[in-house]
């Protein structure tokens, strides 16, 4: 019997040694690498190239307006006498990731011109722009775009408006999309 045990315990130890070795093989964890990607973009950012700048002029007796477009044409409307020199609308430059879109915003309402060494006063509203200020309405092209905003100045009288240079601010919002 010695044989038959000897010949159990070795066919035993066979079993349990090699169903340990095939259970490790079977129970060992998974292991896989992973890859990780981060993208930084270039900031969204404006800034002004070019003054809104109606040029020069004179008012009438009855005042007026003056119309300035995006696209730098000018009108004038009432007793307003257009003189000579420059005028042209306000640029934007706007950059940040290619092809994205964003948002125009102009001011809601009237902006106030100041005379430079009087309290004397214009108004600047009508705002328009091109692209068309709304929601999505810009489009970067290769990383950047040129904005250009135009605007309507009233104008009074020479008593309600004297000579002299007026000006003043605004904002206009561009929100990345």
């Amino acid at each position: 019997m010695t044989r038959l045990y000897k010949f159990f315990y070795s066919l035993l130890f066979l079993f349990v040694f090699t169903g340990i070795e095939v259970l490790s093989q079977v129970i060992q964890p998974a292991s896989a690498s992973g890859h990780v990607i981060a993208e930084i973009i270039p900031v969204f950012s404006a800034s002004e190239t070019s003054q809104l700048n109606f040029g020069r002029f004179s008012p009438g007796p009855q005042g007026g307006k003056i119309i300035l477009t995006p696209q730098s044409t000018i009108s004038v409307l009432g007793s307003v006498f257009k003189g000579p020199g420059t005028h042209n609308a306000a640029s934007f430059y706007v950059s940040g990731d290619e092809n994205a879109a964003f948002s125009i915003t102009l001011p809601p309402g009237p902006v106030i011109l100041t005379h430079t060494s009087s309290a004397k006063t214009m108004i600047v509203d009508e705002w328009s722009s091109a692209p068309s200020p709304g929601i999505g309405t810009g489009m970067l092209q290769d990383g950047y775009l040129v904005v250009y905003v135009g605007a309507t100045l009233n104008v009074g009288t020479l008593h309600d408006n004297p000579v002299g240079v007026y000006t003043g601010s605004y904002e206009i919002f561009f929100d990345f999309n």
